[in-house]
C-alpha cells in the first residue's frame, strides 16, 4: 500500500482517497455501505463539499462514532464572511463532527488573502483558532490562481485537476507545491470520467509521490477496483491504455467541470462537449437514444455568444468543440441503428 504525505499538514494517507461528489447520486443506504466499505479497506481520506447536495450528510451518517479513523476535507463556496460561517456550521452539523481537518475555499476566481477586503481568509484564521478547522486550503481549476495560492505561503493544501492526461504546466504545478511543502490533492483524477480503467489511473499517478488522487466513487464496483489496485493488482494493459489515452486525449478536451454553465439556450455543455470521447470509449444505448439525440441537437441552437468560452478555466474554444462533437455524433449516428 502506497502512502502520500500531504506537505506541512503532516497528514499521511493511503494513495487511494475517496472523492465524495458522486455519492450524492446514490441512495442513502447504498452510500453508507460504500463509505463504510472504503474505510474498512484502508481509505482514510474523504473529500466532499457544501455544494455537493447531501454528500456531507451521507458521510456524517456513515462515519458517526468513527471520527478518529478518518480525515475529512470539505469546501465552502462563500464569497463573503457571513456565508463562510453559515457554510462551516452547516458542514459540521451534516458531518456530525466538531472539526474539519482540511477546509477549502471552493474554486474562487482569485486567491483569498489577508486584507483583500473580503474577510474570507481572516474567517479561516478565526475558525482555525477556535479549533473548528485544522488546516486552511483551496481548490481551483485555474493555473494562475493555483500558483498564487502555492507561492503565497497561506495554504496548507491545494486541490487541482490532475491525472495522467495532465500536461507540462500541471506537472510543474505539482513540483511547485512539493517545493513549497503544500499538499497536493488531485481532483479529476479520472479526467471527468474519460479515464475508465482504475488500474491505469492508479499506475499513471504512481510516479507522483506527493499527489493524493481523489477517486470519484459512486458504485461499489468502482471502489472494489481501487481496493484491488492498492493491494497490488496491475492490469497487464495499463501502460498501453495510458499511452493510447495520452495520444488520443491530451490537449484540448473538456474536463466536464461545468463552470461554463448555464448555457443561454440550454445546451448541456459539460456532457455535449465531450460526447465524442464518451461514445467511442464507453458506448451506451442512452447516448444514441431519442433523448440523447435531442440533447446533442441543441448544439445547433448555439448563439456563439462566447459566454461559455469566457468562463472556461482551461481556455477551451467551447463553441467550436461543441460543433466538432455534434459533427462526429451525427456521423456515428448515421452508421448505427438506434
Amino acid at each position: 500500500m502506497m502512502n502520500v504525505l500531504l506537505g506541512k499538514t503532516g497528514i499521511q494517507s493511503n494513495k487511494n482517497a475517496f472523492g465524495a461528489l458522486p455519492i450524492q447520486r446514490t441512495d442513502m443506504k447504498t452510500a453508507q455501505v460504500i463509505l463504510k466499505k472504503a474505510c474498512d479497506n484502508g481509505f482514510t481520506f474523504y473529500d466532499t463539499a457544501r455544494a455537493y447536495t447531501d454528500s456531507e450528510i451521507k458521510m456524517g451518517l456513515a462515519f458517526h462514532g468513527m471520527r478518529d479513523k478518518i480525515i475529512i476535507a470539505t469546501k465552502t463556496g462563500a464569497a463573503a464572511k457571513e456565508q463562510f460561517w453559515t457554510d462551516l456550521e452547516t458542514s459540521l452539523r451534516n458531518l456530525k463532527t466538531d472539526y474539519i481537518d482540511i477546509y477549502q475555499f471552493h474554486n474562487p476566481s482569485f486567491c483569498p488573502c489577508p486584507d483583500d477586503g473580503t474577510g474570507l481568509y481572516e474567517a479561516m484564521l478565526e475558525a482555525k483558532k477556535k479549533g473548528m478547522i485544522r488546516f486552511i486550503a483551496i481548490t481551483n481549476h485555474r493555473l494562475s490562481v493555483a500558483r498564487d495560492a502555492v507561492e503565497s505561503g497561506l495554504y496548507d493544501t491545494l486541490q487541482f485537476p490532475f491525472s495522467y492526461l495532465s500536461g507540462a504546466e500541471d506537472i510543474a504545478l505539482v513540483e511547485l507545491a512539493k517545493a513549497h511543502n503544500v499538499g497536493f490533492l488531485a481532483m479529476k483524477a479520472l479526467a471527468g470520467g474519460l479515464i475508465n480503467n482504475a488500474s491505469a489511473a492508479y499506475e499513471g499517478l504512481k510516479p507522483y509521490d506527493s499527489v493524493l488522487p481523489l477517486w470519484g466513487i459512486q458504485h461499489e464496483k468502482e471502489l472494489d477496483d481501487f481496493i484491488a489496485c492498492q493491494n497490488g493488482y496491475v492490469d497487464e494493459n495499463a501502460q498501453r491504455i495510458i499511452a493510447d489515452d495520452r495520444k488520443e486525449l491530451c490537449g484540448s478536451f473538456c474536463r466536464g467541470c461545468g463552470y461554463c454553465m448555464p448555457c443561454p439556450v440550454g445546451i448541456e455543455i459539460n456532457m455535449c462537449a465531450r460526447m465524442s470521447q464518451f461514445i467511442r470509449r464507453s458506448p451506451s444505448a442512452p447516448q444514441l437514444s431519442e433523448a440523447g439525440q435531442e440533447r446533442m441537437l441543441k448544439i445547433e441552437k448555439c448563439l456563439n455568444c462566447g459566454k461559455c468560452k469566457a468562463k472556461c478555466p482551461y481556455g477551451l474554444d467551447i463553441p467550436n468543440l461543441l460543433k466538432e462533437n455534434l459533427k462526429d455524433y451525427k456521423e456515428i449516428l448515421a452508421g448505427k441503428a438506434v
